[in-house]
């Protein structure tokens, strides 16, 4: 790549987040755009400080001290652009996740057509559905009304109508939302997306326009019955969330103002990182990216017509913890445990965690409730967002996860590099892969920052990414498979660059690696029984498959899909140690 077309402009990246705000500096290394260094900060969205700014001037200081050069100038802004002295950056990107959840009423005409495709939509950013209103509601209007006036929802999203179709049923929607929020105090009327038939805009405007405290037009996510086109909302909708956020957190006004309005949910810049990235990978298998971050779980998936972005503010590892139980048992959370805790050790875990989402583990127990919990959430985001994953997504058997090729970690619990054979464990037991798949750690969670910085400079993502910013856990080869404990479910040989050979016989409910360094590749032949598919179709193997190399080298995963757990918990955590110290854990 000529390095002429690289301009040299340096890129701060702030993320703020809900446990903590970090800022990460790209700049040019050897004509090629570099992740520099980052800095880190407690996040002040909350109490007693209240002023996301803070945390950011924190963070940024942090990464001066790293730097050894200023970035901030005598009255604590940004310094923009750089400077002959060196001081400053060229341009700043702002991704945002901190806050709560934002109070959400979807709205559409029919439930299994463009309500459901408003509830997708909704799901797309940190949002919390109060209240659902279709055609279908049985409730009165003014029953209707009081339901508004008492869940007071931040958003309105509203869907309905294909191009061209119907229009007193979409206005007989807005009448009770308009007048809802003609009684609410002028400050507490809520944001309004409009995606339905494009015809009503004029009248939407009329109806509840002047009553919102902003309204949104996006093109219509259910233009016909049978079409579904939901990314442009996405972008609208992660427009309107700044907007509310600005309102909700002091000081982001400032960031915002810093980085000339390239501000953006985190969550919507990961969904675009990941729509960069299949295209460029353009497989028949999809692309995977899961977070586990403080104020969500986010799921984002691309596949080869349709991109999936998935926010589970329930299944955030802060200050929502405690609500998990909702979702789940204390049961099924502490099966994935290695050690013998009592459920209310369990229930205090959740509730300090949530009010010291910072907080690393201090002992073994707190360890394995922390990675028991991220478990349970993770594997509850991916059933869930398994649902909209497009009906032709390359599949080995219904209920089970798609082929994914890659599958890119990140979020605190699951970039940990210093503890790679724990992070994967962790994806393999939550996300279940199938088949054959590079696991990649974003370990510095540059994802969203490089889909941030996509708005302002598209070659930065190109050649960070190639860059080795992030770490190659290696390859995973799960197959679909059950069988009796220990008996052989296939055979698998790697031939490295300099000949020599390494085999496996992998036995069902084993995990096995054989060796691979980062920057290695190989050729992999695998042989399998009749009932046993590693994507390529039951009894079907693969000989001479090109795989590459990574921390750990090629696992292979035998323990079935679904996932094969005893019912006896004394063997079950003996199992789950094993497969730990199988992937260099303990």
């Amino acid at each position: 790549m000529p390095t002429s077309i690289v301009t040299g402009n340096s890129l701060l990246a702030i993320d703020v987040g809900a446990a903590n705000t970090r800022a990460v500096l790209f700049d040019v290394i050897e004509g090629e755009y570099r992740f520099v260094a980052s800095g880190v900060a407690p996040s002040t969205a909350e109490s007693p400080v209240r002023d996301v700014s803070e945390g950011a001037r924190h963070a940024i200081r942090s990464l001066q001290g790293i730097l050894k050069k200023n970035l901030l100038d005598m009255s604590r802004s940004l310094i923009l652009p750089s400077q002959p002295d060196g001081s400053g950056v060229d341009s700043l990107v702002v991704t945002v996740s901190a806050g709560s959840a934002v109070r959400t009423l979807v709205v559409g005409l029919l439930k299994d057509v463009s309500l459901d495709s408003a509830r997708r939509l909704t799901e797309s950013t940190y949002a919390r559905v109060v209240d659902f209103i279709s055609l279908g509601d049985h409730r009165k209007p003014e029953q209707q009304i009081d339901s508004i006036l008492r869940t007071r929802p931040d958003m309105v999203v509203i869907a309905g109508g294909t191009d061209g179709g119907a229009s007193r049923s979409v206005q007989k929607l807005l009448d009770p939302i308009g007048l809802a929020s003609y009684f609410l105090p002028e400050e507490k009327r809520p944001a309004v997306l409009y995606a339905g038939n494009g015809k009503l805009a004029e009248e939407v405007k009329s109806l509840v326009g002047s009553l919102s405290s902003y309204l949104h037009f996006s093109s219509n996510i259910r233009p016909s019955l049978d079409t579904e086109d939901i990314p442009p909302a996405e972008s609208e909708l992660a427009q309107m969330f700044i907007k509310i956020r600005k309102k909700q957190l002091k000081g982001l006004d400032i960031l915002d103002n810093w980085a000339g309005g390239h501000t953006l949910p985190t969550a919507y810049a990961t969904g675009r990182m990941v729509r960069f990235l299949s295209n460029v990978y353009g497989s028949q298998k999809g692309l995977l990216s899961v977070d586990l971050g403080a104020s969500s779980t986010v799921i984002a998936a691309g596949f080869k017509n349709k991109s999936v972005l998935k926010v589970y503010p329930q299944f955030g590892q802060g200050e929502n913890l405690p609500g998990l139980l909702n979702h789940t048992s204390i049961e099924d959370i502490l099966r994935w445990s290695t050690l013998d805790i009592p459920p209310a050790t369990l229930v205090d875990y959740l509730h300090q965690k949530a009010l010291y989402p910072a907080t690393i583990p201090a002992t073994r127990e707190d360890l394995v409730l922390a990675q028991s919990v991220a478990k349970q959430a993770l594997f509850l985001a991916m059933q869930s967002a398994r649902r909209d994953f497009p009906r032709d997504a390359a599949i080995i058997k219904p209920n089970l996860a798609p082929l994914f090729d890659p599958i890119i970690a990140g979020g605190a619990t699951l970039s940990d590099a210093s503890r790679p054979g724990q992070s994967l464990l962790l994806l393999l037991d939550a996300v279940q892969p199938v088949g054959i798949a590079t696991v990649i750690l974003d370990q510095n969670n540059l994802m969203p920052l490089l889909g941030a910085a996509g708005s302002v400079n598209n070659l930065l993502p190109v050649q960070v990414l190639e860059s080795g910013a992030f770490l190659s856990i290696g390859t995973i080869i799960c197959p679909v498979v059950s069988a009796k404990y220990g008996a052989s479910i296939l055979k698998a040989r790697i031939t490295y660059e300099n000949g020599a050979e390494a085999g496996v016989d992998l036995k069902y409910g084993f995990l096995e690696i054989l060796p691979l360094k980062s920057g290695e590749t190989g050729r992999l032949t695998i042989q399998v029984g009749r009932g046993v598919d590693i994507g390529f179709g039951f009894g079907r193997g693969v000989k001479g498959l090109p795989i590459s190399g990574g921390a750990l080298g090629v696992v292979f995963d035998g323990r079935g899909r679904p996932l094969d757990m005893p019912s006896d918990p004394v063997r079950r955590r003996e199992l789950i140690k094993k497969w730990n110290w199988s992937l260099g854990g303990g």
